[in-house]
C-alpha cells in the first residue's frame, strides 16, 4: 500500500482566501481591535493635549503629545523577547485574548476618568503604558497565529488582507473618533470598549489549533535563538531596521493634535479627518496589493516607499492648506504600506513557523520603536524647532536612512519574488 499523496494547496485567490472561516474570523477581530486602537489614539492625543495646554504653551503641550509614544514603547521594550517567546510556547489565541481583556480594562479607565474628570498627565502616561504591555505580547502572538490559519500559497495575500484590514480601519478610526471627541472623550473610550470585546470574541470562535509546536531549551535559549536568526538573516535584519529608522524619524503624525489646532485651525473634526489621510492612501494601495500582490523587484518597490514616505512627510510639514496637508498624509501612507506589505512578506515567508513568535517579537519591538519613539522624537523636536521644523527634520532624514540603507543592505536591495 502507498502512502497517500499529500492535498495540493488552493490557489492563491481572493474566493480561496474567503472560504478560510478561521482567517475571516480573525480578520475581522484585526478589524474591530484596530477601529478600537484608533479611536482611543485619537482621544488619548486630543485628551492629553487640552489637560496640557490648560497650563503649558504650545511647544510644551506639543511635548507631551509625544510622550504618550514613549509611555506606550517602555514596555514593549522591556516585554519584547519574553512576549515572543511566550508566542512559540502557549496557545496563540489564549495569549490574544489576555491582551485584549488587557486593553478592555485600559480603555474603561480612560473613560471613567473622562467621564468623572479626572484625568491628569500622569495618569494618561500610567494607562498608556499599560496600554503598551498588553500590545507588547498582542504582536507577535497575532502575528505569528496569522500565517497558521492559511497555506503557505495564500500567505502574500493574506499579509495583504490583514494590512488592508488595518488600513481600512485606520480610516474609519480616526474619522469616527474625531466625531465622537467633538461630543465627549469619554464615549470616544466607550465605543473603544465594546470595539475591544467584539474582538475578543472572534478570536474565542477560532477552531484551528494555534498551539505552537515547542522547541527544546529554556527561555532564554529560546530568546537568544530568535535574535541569533534576526542578525544573521540579513534580509529580515535590514527589512525591519529600515523601518525602525524611516519611521523613527519620519515620525510627524505623532503632532497631529497640534497642527490641527495650532498650525491649521481646523478643530477637533479635522484632526479626525488628519489622522484618516494617512490611511485612505494605505486602503488603496493595500486593496491593491491584495487583488494584485508584488511578484518581482521587491527590494526596489521597498526602498521606494520609504522613499516617498519622506518627501511626503516634508510637503506636510510645510503645508498649512488642510487639503494639502490631507493629501501629502494620504501619499505618505501609501508609500507605507508598500513598504510594510514587502517587509512582512518576506519576513513571514523565510521565517519557520515555530520561530514566528520570536521573530515577529524582534520585529514589534522595531516597530514600537519607530511608532512610539518616533512620537517622542517628534515631540522632542517640535519642542526645540516648533511642530513645522520637526516635520521636515523627519523628512529628511527618512530620505538619508534610505540612501543609508540601500548600500548597507544589498541583499534587500536586490530582493526579487515575493513567493
Amino acid at each position: 500500500m502507498t502512502d497517500a499523496a499529500p492535498e495540493p494547496d488552493p490557489p492563491s485567490t481572493v474566493s480561496a482566501l474567503l472560504k478560510r472561516r478561521d482567517f475571516m474570523t480573525f480578520w475581522t477581530s484585526r478589524v474591530s481591535s484596530t477601529l478600537g486602537v484608533q479611536i482611543q489614539s485619537v482621544a488619548l492625543g486630543w485628551q492629553m493635549y487640552a489637560v496640557a495646554r490648560e497650563t503649558m504653551s504650545v511647544a510644551q503641550s506639543a511635548f507631551y503629545v509625544g510622550m504618550i509614544g514613549l509611555a506606550a514603547f517602555i514596555p514593549v521594550f522591556l516585554l519584547a523577547l519574553p512576549a515572543g517567546e511566550t508566542a512559540d510556547r502557549h496557545n496563540r489565541k489564549v495569549v490574544l485574548v489576555l491582551c485584549y481583556l488587557g486593553e478592555i480594562t485600559t480603555a474603561a479607565i480612560l473613560a471613567c476618568a473622562a467621564i468623572f474628570d479626572f484625568a491628569s498627565i500622569p495618569l494618561l502616561l500610567v494607562l498608556s503604558a499599560a496600554f503598551g504591555t498588553s500590545r507588547a505580547f498582542m504582536g507577535p502572538a497575532s502575528t505569528a497565529m496569522g500565517p497558521m490559519l492559511v497555506p503557505k500559497s495564500l500567505l502574500p495575500r493574506a499579509i495583504a488582507w490583514n494590512s488592508l484590514a488595518w488600513q481600512g480601519a485606520s480610516i474609519i478610526g480616526p474619522a469616527m473618533g474625531g466625531i465622537l471627541v467633538s461630543h465627549s472623550v469619554g464615549l470616544s473610550y466607550c465605543v473603544t470598549v465594546v470595539l475591544y470585546v467584539v474582538a475578543a470574541l472572534c478570536v474565542l470562535s477560532i477552531r484551528t489549533n494555534v498551539r505552537p509546536q515547542v522547541q527544546p531549551g529554556s527561555r532564554w535559549d529560546l530568546m537568544k535563538e530568535g535574535l541569533s536568526y534576526v542578525w544573521t538573516n540579513k534580509i529580515v535584519f535590514g527589512a525591519i531596521s529600515l523601518d525602525l529608522f524611516a519611521v523613527l524619524l519620519g515620525g510627524a503624525t505623532a503632532l497631529l493634535p497640534v497642527f490641527a489646532r495650532d498650525v491649521l485651525h481646523a478643530g477637533p473634526e479635522g484632526f479626525g479627518i488628519l489622522r484618516a489621510g494617512p490611511a485612505i492612501g494605505a486602503t488603496i494601495v493595500a486593496t491593491i496589493l491584495a487583488g494584485y500582490p508584488i511578484r518581482r523587484h521587491a527590494g526596489l518597490f521597498m526602498f521606494a516607499g520609504v522613499a516617498v514616505f519622506g518627501l511626503a512627510t516634508i510637503v506636510f510639514g510645510l503645508s498649512t492648506w488642510l487639503p494639502l496637508s490631507v493629501a501629502a498624509l494620504a501619499v505618505l501612507g501609501g508609500a507605507d504600506m508598500l513598504s510594510v506589505f514587502v517587509r512582512q512578506t518576506l519576513v513571514q515567508i523565510v521565517t519557520p513557523d515555530q520561530m514566528r513568535g520570536r521573530v515577529a517579537a524582534v520585529s514589534s519591538l522595531f516597530i514600537g520603536a519607530s511608532n512610539e519613539l518616533g512620537e517622542f522624537e517628534s515631540g522632542v523636536v517640535a519642542r526645540f524647532l516648533g511642530p513645522v521644523g520637526a516635520a521636515v527634520f523627519g523628512g529628511v532624514g527618512a530620505l538619508i536612512v534610505t540612501g543609508v540603507w540601500a548600500r548597507l543592505f544589498p541583499a534587500l536591495r536586490t530582493a526579487d519574488r515575493l513567493e
